[in-house]
C-alpha cells in the first residue's frame, strides 16, 4: 500500500534524499581530492586530452564532474525549502547573504590553507567554495523573482554563455576583471608576492543555483512522490537527450568538438570530454541530467549506504573542511616519513591507489561527521546552521 502524502515516512524521504544526494557527491569528490593530493604529478587539462590520458584517470575525473553542479543545484533547492517551511513563506535573503559571505571568507582563509599549507601562498585560488558563496549572495537578491522568470534566467545564463566567448578586454581594465570573475578563468592579480587566480568563473554557477531554487516546488508537501519521480525522470532524461543531440552532432554547447579516436573507448572519451572551467552547457546537461535521474531513484532507497550518505550530506561544510585538513595532514606525514618522490610532496604511482586511499578515508570521516550532524540537529546555536 502506498503511504499517504503527509505520512512522516513520506515527508522524511522527501527531504532526506537531498542530504543523500549531497553526501553521495561529496564522497565522489573525495576521490578527486585524493587524486589532487597524491596523484598531482599526473596532471589533467580542462578539457582533458582524451586521445592520450589514461582511461582510468579520465573516468575518475569524469565522475567528479558531477559534484560541483549537483552541490550548487542542491544549494539552490535547499534555499527554496528554507524559504517555504511548513509555517509559511519567509525571506531567505539574510540567510543566503550571510552564508554566502561566510563561504567566501572560508575559501580565502581556511580552504586555501588546507590546499597550500600556508596562509601566504604564491597563488591564492578562488575555487568552488568561493563561487558557491558568491552564487548564494546573488540568489539572495534573485530568489524573490517569480519562479518562471528564474527558470528563464537560469536557462538563458547556462545556454547563452557560449555567445560571449569572443569577448576580450585589455588586462588591467574593468572589463578584464569582470570577464575574469564572470566568464573567463584567469588571474585577477598576476604579479607580486601573491597572485590571485579565479578558477571558477561565476556566471554559469548563478544559472545553476537559480535553477536549483526554481526546482524547489518539486519537493513541496503537496506533490506526491510518484509525481516528483516522473518530473525528475523527465527533466533528467530530457537533459541527456538534448545533450545527445547537441554533442552528437557537435552543434553547440562545448568549445572542443569530439573526434573519432583510435579505439571505440577513445572515441567515447572524446564525446564525454567536457569543459568545466567555466562549466559548458554540455557539461551541465550531462552532470545535472545524471543528478536528477539519481534523485528520482534515491528517494525510494533506504539502506546503510544511503543513510551514511545522508549523514555526510547533513554536515556539508564540516565534512569539506575536515577532509581537506585530513588530506593535508596525511600528505605532510607521508612526505616526512617516506620522502618527497614527486617534487616537494609524496605521491602514489597508480590510480587504483588513489581509489584505495579514498575508500579507506570514508569511515575515518564518517564518525566525526555523524557526531557533528547529531549536534547540528539538537543545537540551538545559530552558527551550526551554516555548516
Amino acid at each position: 500500500m502506498t503511504a499517504p502524502l503527509t505520512s512522516p515516512a513520506t515527508l522524511r524521504a522527501r527531504i532526506a534524499v537531498i542530504d543523500v544526494m549531497r553526501g553521495l557527491v561529496m564522497l565522489i569528490m573525495l576521490f578527486d581530492h585524493v587524486r589532487e593530493t597524491f596523484f598531482l604529478h599526473h596532471q589533467v587539462s580542462d578539457p582533458m586530452d582524451a586521445a592520450h590520458v589514461d582511461p582510468a584517470l579520465f573516468f575518475t575525473r569524469l565522475a567528479a564532474h558531477v559534484c560541483a553542479p549537483m552541490f550548487v543545484f542542491l544549494t539552490g533547492l535547499s534555499a527554496w525549502l528554507y524559504a517555504h517551511p511548513a509555517a509559511g513563506p519567509r525571506s531567505a535573503t539574510g540567510f543566503l547573504f550571510k552564508r554566502g559571505l561566510l563561504l567566501v571568507v572560508l575559501e580565502l582563509v581556511f580552504v586555501n590553507f588546507a590546499w597550500m599549507g600556508t596562509f601566504t601562498p604564491a597563488i591564492l585560488y578562488l575555487q568552488v567554495i568561493w563561487v558557491i558563496g558568491l552564487a548564494m549572495m546573488a540568489l539572495a537578491v534573485l530568489h524573490k523573482l517569480p519562479l518562471k522568470v528564474l527558470v528563464v534566467l537560469g536557462v538563458a545564463i547556462i545556454a547563452g554563455q557560449h555567445l560571449f566567448t569572443w569577448l576580450h578586454a585589455e588586462e588591467g581594465s574593468l572589463g578584464y576583471y569582470l570577464l575574469t570573475v564572470l566568464l573567463q578563468r584567469g588571474y585577477l592579480v598576476a604579479d607580486g608576492a601573491m597572485k590571485i587566480k579565479v578558477s571558477y568563473p561565476l556566471l554559469p554557477w548563478i544559472g545553476v543555483i537559480v535553477l536549483g531554487y526554481a526546482a524547489g516546488p518539486l519537493y513541496a508537501r503537496g506533490l506526491s512522490a510518484e509525481g516528483r519521480r516522473r518530473l525528475l525522470l523527465a527533466l533528467g532524461g530530457g537533459s541527456l537527450l538534448l545533450l545527445a543531440v547537441l554533442r552528437g552532432f557537435n552543434l553547440y554547447g562545448e568549445t572542443l568538438p569530439w573526434v573519432a579516436g583510435d579505439t571505440a573507448l577513445r572515441t567515447a572519451m572524446s564525446v564525454l570530454n567536457f569543459t568545466k572551467y567555466p562549466p559548458s552547457l554540455d557539461f551541465l546537461l550531462f552532470t545535472l541530467g545524471l543528478g536528477l535521474l539519481g534523485m528520482a531513484w534515491l528517494e525510494s532507497v533506504d539502506n546503510w549506504f544511503t543513510r551514511a550518505c545522508a549523514t555526510f550530506g547533513g554536515a556539508p561544510m564540516f565534512y569539506y573542511l575536515l577532509h581537506l585538513y585530513l588530506l593535508l595532514a596525511i600528505g605532510i606525514t607521508l612526505t616526512a616519513v617516506l620522502g618527497a618522490n614527486h617534487g616537494n610532496r609524496y605521491g602514489v604511482e597508480h590510480i587504483w591507489q588513489v581509489w584505495l586511499i579514498a575508500l579507506a578515508l570514508m569511515p575515518v570521516l564518517y564518525f566525526p561527521c555523524r557526531a557533528f550532524a547529531n549536534y547540528k540537529r539538537t543545537s540551538k546555536q545559530a552558527w551550526v546552521r551554516y555548516f
